[in-house]
């Protein structure tokens, strides 16, 4: 029979104070783990909802080994820390999941493109480039999508590179060129390792990416996939959590090409915006599952309940300033409508300031519901 640390006494150190941290948090409230949490941003998310706040960079060694010292467990809601302050703290004695070998390969898109390749894993073609003039060079495989290799997130450090005249505008710093892949649906699931080696999977979800800054508008679970290809994305997304070996929960994006064929898009080693949803719909929200992987505890059932959609809140075109939230009333009028606001005082353009769950018997009345969901509320100042 083994026994854990619980009652308060446990200190949980969380990088970044982000809304996926307040969500974290609100689930380890059910544990009774004391939260400790470094941010930048002394007004984050998680600043009002844990035990303890420190304000501090997350990319900064001293900062961040200092904090770590002081907890048990250290884990992550954000990808940009520094890694080599959590190997340092690991090799001390300090528990850090994810691992800090696992963040360092997922922090640059060229080394998760090479760790994919190096595993099987199969992937869309790329090409490697260091700088501006071998975008240029590579104009024969284009159209593609360059990505920075580090310091992307939601979307930024993205572009599509259509032709010779895009390439003009590409990033100038080391990269990748991406093939463009004709897809038919984008694709995530969310797996969760704990240290034992055990292996859950949730199910497939559809998102519906913002056609123009590239981020999840909203997302249906299940998806419509077949039973087979349910299955196949389920196994690649194993796969990779497998061959990386991490502990925690990992948010496999896939692409299914026109073929039929499932290609690993991009992974985040945390709990993601694909699995908010699992919060109402799902047995175990994958905040928790994180939780017991983290833990060491057996993992819960990652069955869904209820089919679901969820819809990101996003900061208005044109406002900046104190947020408002215009037309809440009228979206709490429709059944199976849960809204979770992450306390950000500010908007503005496309920032993600809230998401909306919408619980329903199948995917057309779910459907529905989010057509009159997002022309019913918006993010303004």
């Amino acid at each position: 029979m083994s026994s854990i640390k619980f009652y308060g006494d446990l200190k949980l150190g969380i990088l970044g104070g982000g809304q996926l941290g307040r969500m974290l948090i609100q689930s380890g409230i059910s544990f009774d783990i004391t939260t400790s949490v470094l941010d930048p941003n002394r007004d984050a998310p998680c600043h009002a909802f844990c035990h303890e706040f420190k304000t501090g960079s997350l990319t900064d060694y001293q900062t961040v080994y200092n904090f770590g010292k002081t907890c048990d467990i250290v884990t992550i809601e954000i990808e940009n820390v520094n890694v080599q302050a959590l190997k340092d703290l690991e090799r001390e004695g300090v528990t850090v999941y994810p691992q800090p070998h696992v963040i360092e390969i997922i922090q640059d898109k060229r080394k998760q493109k090479e760790f994919y390749i190096n595993n099987s894993i199969t992937t869309s073609p790329f090409i490697l480039t260091e700088n501006k003039a071998d975008v240029a060079a590579n104009t024969d495989f284009l159209p593609a999508f360059q990505k920075l290799g580090v310091g992307g997130y939601d979307g930024g450090g993205v572009k599509r590179i259509k032709d010779a005249a895009d390439a003009a505008f590409a990033f100038d710093a080391p990269g990748l060129l991406e093939k463009a892949v004709d897809f038919d649906k984008e694709i995530s699931v969310i797996v969760a390792r704990n240290a034992a080696g055990e292996v859950k999977a949730f199910p497939a979800v559809e998102q519906v990416l913002h056609p123009e800054h590239n981020l999840v508008d909203y997302l249906f679970a299940p998806s419509d996939l077949t039973e087979e290809q349910e299955e196949a994305a389920k196994a690649l997304a194993i796969k990779t959590t497998e061959a990386l070996g991490i502990v925690g929960i990992l948010a496999v994006e896939l692409f299914l090409d026109k073929d039929g064929t499932f290609l690993v898009n991009e992974v985040a080693p945390r709990p993601h915006n694909s699995g908010h949803q699992t919060i109402n719909a799902n047995y175990t929200s994958q905040y928790e599952q994180h939780l017991r992987c983290i833990l060491g505890l057996p993992l819960g059932s990652a069955a869904i309940k209820r089919p679901s959609a969820m819809v990101n809140l996003l900061g208005a075109e044109g406002y900046t300033g104190s947020v408002i939230y215009e037309g809440i009333e009228d979206i709490l009028k429709i059944e199976g409508v849960n809204i979770f606001l992450y306390g950000k005082k500010v908007t503005k353009p496309n920032r993600k300031m809230g998401h909306i769950t919408i619980l329903g018997d199948d995917i057309v009345s779910l459907k529905e519901k989010v057509a009159l969901v997002k022309k019913s509320i918006k993010v303004i100042a």
